[in-house]
Order: C-alpha cells, then sequence, then structure tokens
C-alpha cells in the first residue's frame, strides 16, 4: 500500500527506490483508500467507533466485528486507511464461512490453530485447509462496549471452545483499545521520535480468564492469547522480524519459515540477528519465531510510501522457559514448543491479498477466575526517509538503507 502525508509524495535515498515516475506508477496503480472512505464504508455494514481525541491520528474500531480495529492514520480522516479492509466479503454479507474474515488492523483469536489441541480442526480431521475452520465464537459474535472516550474503548465477551482433543475452555475475553500520545510511543520504543515523521500508534489490552468449573491442565492441552494485524500488501516492501543471537537450542531455535512448504530464499532470508520476509499478498506462506529467540516487537517496511510498521508485545522475560502453543499444522512432537511471533503472507494475489503481523501469549494454564493479559500495541510512522531510516535503526537495530534478500 501506498500512502502520502498530506498527499505530498516522499522520496527515497537512491539504493531504495527507483526513479520517481516509477514510484508514481506504482501508487497510481494502487490507489490508497482514505480513512473517511474506508470509515464510511465499514459504517454503512456495522457500527464503528471512531476514537478520535489524538487528532490528527485516528482509529476505528467495529464492536460487533469482535471488537477488532479495523484501520487508522496518522494524518486524520482524509489521510490514507492503513488496515486491510475485506470489501468484498463484507459487501456479500455472508457469514458463518470458514473465516468471516472482514480484515483489520488488530483481531483476537485463541491459539493454537493446529496440532493435537487445535481450535480450529475438529477432532480427527486431517490438517488440511480444505477442513479449516474458525471457532464461531472467535469470528460471528460481538464484543459488548463496556467503557467508551475518545481516545479508548472498553469491550468484553463471553464464550467457550473445544479443541481437537476433547477440552472445552470457557472464557471471559476483554480488550481495551487505547490510542497513544506521541510521548507514550516514545515511551514504549525507548527513542526520540523525530518531529518531521506523522504517527498513529494503538494498543489493544487483551485479558482471557478461566470462567469454568476446573482448572487448564496442559494434559488436556491449553488455549493462549493470539493477536493478529491485517495489512495491506507490499509488492516493494518487506517484514523486518528481529531475533537474538547464538547457536541453535530446542529452547531457541532459529527462525522457522515452513508452515506451508518450503519459503524460497527471495521471500525469507536469515539475517544477522533478524529475519526478512516477503509480504506481497502473491504466495502462501509464514514463518514464526520461538520465544526462546524473539524479540519484544516485529514490523514491516513499506519504500515506497514510505512507511515503517512496528507491532510490539509484552514478551516475559522468562518466555524462553514458558509453554507457548504450537500451530503448526501436524500432529506435533511437543505441542507447547510453538511460537511468540509470527508473520503470514497471503496467495491471493496483491490485489486481493494481505499479510499479517501477529503476536501471541505463553499458554494460558490457569486455575478457575484466574487470568492472563497479552498486550499488543501497532505504531505507523510516514513522513522523509532519512527520518524514518533512524527511528528503524534505533528500534530494530536494522539499517533499512542496507537491507537486501
Amino acid at each position: 500500500m501506498g500512502f502520502a502525508p498530506g498527499g505530498q509524495n516522499r522520496r527515497l535515498e537512491a539504493g531504495l527506490s527507483g526513479s520517481d515516475n516509477a514510484l508514481s506508477q506504482l501508487r497510481r496503480e494502487m490507489p490508497v483508500a482514505s480513512f473517511q472512505e474506508d470509515a464510511d464504508f465499514i459504517s454503512r455494514h456495522t457500527e464503528l467507533v471512531v476514537l478520535d481525541g489524538r487528532r490528527p491520528a485516528v482509529v476505528a474500531v467495529a464492536p460487533l466485528w469482535q471488537g477488532r480495529v479495523m484501520t487508522s492514520s496518522p494524518t486524520g480522516p482524509a489521510g490514507g486507511s492503513l488496515g486491510w479492509v475485506n470489501r468484498p466479503f463484507i459487501e456479500s454479507g455472508r457469514r458463518n464461512t470458514a473465516f468471516d474474515n472482514y480484515g483489520g488492523e488488530d483481531r483476537l483469536w485463541l491459539g493454537p490453530e493446529a496440532g493435537q489441541f487445535a481450535l480450529f480442526f475438529k477432532p480427527g480431521d486431517g490438517f488440511d485447509q480444505s477442513l479449516w475452520q474458525t471457532p464461531p465464537a472467535l469470528h460471528v459474535g460481538p464484543f459488548d462496549v463496556t467503557g467508551r472516550g475518545k481516545t479508548s474503548l472498553a469491550l468484553a465477551a463471553r464464550l467457550a471452545v473445544t479443541n481437537y482433543s476433547g477440552a472445552t475452555f470457557e472464557c471471559a475475553l476483554q480488550r481495551i483499545i487505547d490510542v497513544l500520545t506521541r510521548d507514550r510511543m516514545a515511551a514504549a520504543l525507548g527513542v526520540t521520535i523525530p518531529a518531521d515523521l506523522s504517527a498513529v500508534a494503538f494498543s489493544s489490552v487483551n485479558t482471557l480468564a478461566n470462567i469454568g468449573p476446573d482448572p487448564w491442565k496442559r494434559q488436556t492441552g491449553l488455549p493462549s492469547l493470539w493477536l493478529l494485524g491485517q495489512f495491506n500488501p507490499l509488492p516493494e516492501g518487506f517484514v523486518i522480524a528481529p531475533h537474538l543471537g547464538g547457536p541453535p537450542s530446542k529452547r531457541a531455535p532459529m527462525p522457522f519459515g515452513e508452515y506451508f512448504g518450503a519459503v524460497p530464499p527471495e521471500r525469507f532470508a536469515l539475517k544477522r540477528g533478524y529475519s526478512l520476509f516477503k509480504v506481497d499478498g502473491c504466495f502462501r506462506s509464514k514463518i514464526g519465531i520461538a520465544p526462546g529467540r524473539a524479540c519484544n516487537l516485529i514490523a514491516s517496511f513499506d519504500p515506497r510510501a514510505p512507511m515503517l510498521t512496528i507491532v510490539q508485545f509484552n514478551l516475559p522475560s522468562a518466555a524462553a522457559m514458558l509453554p507457548y502453543v504450537n500451530s503448526r499444522w501436524e500432529e506435533q512432537q511437543d505441542p507447547f514448543a510453538g511460537d511468540a511471533v509470527n508473520s503470514y503472507n497471503d496467495g491471493a494475489g496483491a490485489e486481493k491479498g494481505f499479510y499479517e503481523l501477529e503476536t501471541s501469549s505463553p499458554a494460558a494454564q490457569l486455575g478457575v477466575n484466574e487470568s492472563i493479559i497479552h498486550v499488543h500495541t501497532t505504531f505507523h510512522f510516514t513522513g522523509p526517509a532519512k527520518p524514518l531510516f533512524r527511528l528503524a535503526g534505533d528500534v530494530l537495530g536494522v539499517d533499512l538503507r542496507k537491507v537486501r534478500f
């Protein structure tokens, strides 16, 4: 997706972009809806709450679509819409499909997806895409609004899900969506944000509680909080996933890129201290980083805009020692050797596809009325290339001018 703050195209430094004519042509080929255009469209199909108390930053939330953040903009209603909005599905009016995919920058699911404790496959089914089914409670039911302000929205729901092994989890879920000030953005990332960058950031504070009659135990599987953001594909961009160095081990395997088969080297590459992943929406693939290797953030960069997107989450200090649910599509040797961070690239084609930035909590081994919290924060920065490069270097430790597959 291309995005030009204030309608002004920004020139990239040599080495990251082609000619101005080529950049302009790319933008013409992939027009960007404004925040207001997407908000108006969504509002014709469901209730939409616009949090606009941090103007020019604006954020839109759909309570009836599981309280997901649909889109945002750092430059007000006329600015570019940054979330992927699945207009064809929304217009179709279909419901109770394998996945009622409305789109959105931040949605709440529960893991694991696959394996012997899967929530997305029925007992006895093979782990095949034709049999994959989102639990209805995670994509059909609404969330109730329990509190509302100009910069925040609180939502809640109660639901039950049953896993592949037959265990049922009675859950209370709460989401608090909060739009951040620039000072809070800087504090969260531990950097100074250049004044000439436009920015929008919002956090979702997600709570999962066990409201059933029995404790949740490893022997019958455990759920986890799984946060996913969908974004428009980046024909010239990529995901940057920082990871810790050191030799591979059982607790710290190297980043994994074969969820749905091998990923070609021009699409997934391990670099020193980070992984690169192509997210053009044209090749179904997924990468994962284990908690013993993960950092507390993942990012993407669109050189055409230019736009830097960062997702930060509350990775526990002892994450390497904690169980994380395994979502690989197979009968698993270790169902609690899963990932803390993922990115997914859709394969529908750049005009229809999307990519995702995903984070997960540890497995929720909860007693009755106990709870776990997972915080997932999305930042978007756009503006001149030089301060974007400086910000990326400060936060990610990566020099975007030198990034190559």
